[in-house]
């Protein structure tokens, strides 16, 4: 009963997502060749929507659902690794036409060969953990 809540979260994000043309591969090509604006806009609301989150969870000093306050650690130095990082997401978006949150979405949508991309993402999830001693970091 306690996961159904987080299920009926995924299923109305996953609406949303697919009602806003988000999970569309069009849309993403346009973003990537910068003839839209659409998902920059998404991308910002989204962004501007955490960072207000994020301060009114710490100037209000919120807790969860158990009562323990909130903790939000900085960031470790590493200005490479995120760089790297970044631009190997990018590049895996922008290949593949999805991010990894609307892999699922697409799924359930019924885009079955999207399951071959999830593998992909799994595998090189499983990759990096194997390698992940011996890159700097």
């Amino acid at each position: 009963m306690n996961l159904l809540k987080y299920v009926l979260v995924g299923i109305l994000f996953g609406m949303v997502l697919t009602k806003t043309e988000a999970v569309s591969w069009y849309r993403i090509y346009e973003m990537f060749h910068f003839q839209s604006f659409h998902m920059y806009g998404i991308i910002g609301t989204a962004i501007a929507t955490g960072l207000i989150g994020i301060q009114i969870i710490k100037r209000k000093k919120l807790k969860d659902l158990h009562g323990q306050p909130i903790e939000i650690l900085d960031k470790e130095q590493g200005n490479v690794r995120y760089w790297v990082g970044g631009i190997l997401f990018g590049l895996g978006w922008a290949l593949v036409g999805a991010c990894p949150g609307p892999l699922f979405i697409l799924i359930g949508a019924g885009f079955y060969n999207v399951l071959w991309v999830l593998g992909g993402a799994v595998f090189g999830t499983f990759l990096y953990g194997v390698v992940k001693e011996k890159l700097p970091h």
